[in-house]
């Protein structure tokens, strides 16, 4: 089963920032590689949403870009800065929270979620 867009469309910059806070550099190709690998192909971002996704993390001040040049052929890599570094642990912090939650809303686990108002 492939997950839909709809569900990706509120995780994608969570998913990059962890994968980018994972590792020192990647490139947009390699990105969607390490995600179709890392769920068995159960996520395939495509680039029409990934490269939008990287512009908006890079226009937030969370991505630093280099450039290489190999041969005829340019790739673009990104990597997190300190500012992207926290976001990506707030963002993944957030996600798991929101997991919870749906978990409990949804009844897929016995309720032990502690939902009390702070």
């Amino acid at each position: 089963m492939i997950f839909s867009t709809e569900l990706l469309k509120g995780t994608l910059k969570t998913i990059v920032l962890k994968l980018l806070a994972d590792n020192s550099k990647m490139y947009g190709y390699e990105i969607t590689q390490r995600v179709k690998e890392l769920t068995g192909d159960k996520i395939q971002i495509t680039e029409g949403a990934l490269y939008p996704t990287l512009h908006a993390l890079e226009a937030e001040g969370l991505l630093t870009t280099e450039v290489e040049y190999m041969g005829k052929r340019v790739r673009k890599y990104y990597s997190l800065n300190e500012s992207g570094k926290a976001r990506s642990k707030e963002k993944v912090s957030e996600l798991a929270e929101f997991i919870e939650t749906m978990t409990f809303l949804l009844d897929l686990k016995k309720k032990t979620l502690n939902v009390l108002p702070q």
